[in-house]
C-alpha cells in the first residue's frame, strides 16, 4: 500500500478509535479518506464482514428515526430491546456461542442505532428544511431488514470466533471499520455511531 494511502487507512481508523473509547468525534476528522481501491479488504475479511453488517444496520437506523420523529414513539423502546437481546442469547447457545458475549455485541448495536437517531433528531430540530418527507413503515419495512440483518450477524460472530478471540482482533476490527466506513461514504455521525459499535466485538467467542 503507497505511503498516503496507508496514512489516511491510520487515520480513519485512529477516528473510530477514538469515537469508541472518548464518545466524540474530533473535528473535521470526516475529511480524511480511505482509498476506495483498499475497500474490498473490509468484505474480504472475516471482521470486515462483521463491520459491513455494522455499517448497515447503522444506515437503517436513518429509517427508524424517519419513522419516530414526530411521533410519540420514543428512541429507547426497552420492551423491543430486551425482546431483541433474549432472541440472540438464545440463538447464540444454538450456534455455539457465549450468549453473554453476544448478548453485549447486540447492545452495542443497539446503542450505537440510537446514537445516530439522536443525532438524526438533534439535526432534523435544527435544519427543518432536511427532515424526512416520507415516513417508513417498521413493522413492514424497517424491522424485517433488522430481523435479517441480526440473522447475518450471528452467522458472522459464529464464522469469526478465531480471530475474535485472537489478540490481534483489535487492530485488524478498527482496520476494517475504517474500511467499512470510507465504503459507505459515513458522515461524522455515522462514523460516531459505527465506533459504538465497536468495543464488545473482540474477546468474545
Amino acid at each position: 500500500m503507497r505511503p498516503h494511502r496507508l496514512r489516511s487507512v491510520f487515520v480513519t481508523t485512529a477516528v473510530i478509535a477514538a469515537t469508541a473509547v472518548t464518545g466524540t468525534m474530533p473535528a473535521a476528522a470526516h475529511a480524511q479518506a480511505v482509498p476506495e481501491s483498499t475497500t474490498t479488504a473490509a468484505s474480504a475479511s472475516g471482521l470486515g464482514a462483521l463491520t459491513e453488517l455494522f455499517v448497515e444496520r447503522l444506515l437503517l437506523a436513518d429509517k427508524v428515526a424517519a419513522a419516530k420523529y414526530g411521533t410519540e414513539s420514543p428512541i429507547d423502546d426497552p420492551v423491543r430491546e430486551r425482546q431483541i437481546l433474549d432472541d440472540v442469547a438464545a440463538r447464540a447457545a444454538g450456534l455455539g456461542l457465549d450468549p453473554d458475549a453476544v448478548t453485549a455485541v447486540f447492545r452495542d448495536q443497539i446503542e450505537a442505532n440510537k446514537l445516530v437517531q439522536r443525532g438524526l433528531y438533534a439535526r432534523w430540530d435544527a435544519h427543518p428544511d432536511e427532515r424526512p418527507t416520507e415516513r417508513p413503515d417498521l413493522a413492514k419495512e424497517v424491522r424485517p431488514a433488522l430481523d435479517l440483518i441480526t440473522t447475518r450477524l450471528l452467522a458472522a460472530l459464529q464464522e469469526t470466533a478465531p480471530v475474535r478471540a485472537d489478540a490481534s482482533c483489535g487492530p485488524r476490527l478498527y482496520a476494517s471499520a475504517a474500511l467499512s466506513a470510507y465504503g459507505h461514504r459515513l458522515d461524522v455521525l455515522h462514523l460516531k455511531g459505527l465506533g459504538r459499535a465497536l468495543p464488545s466485538v473482540c474477546g468474545t467467542d
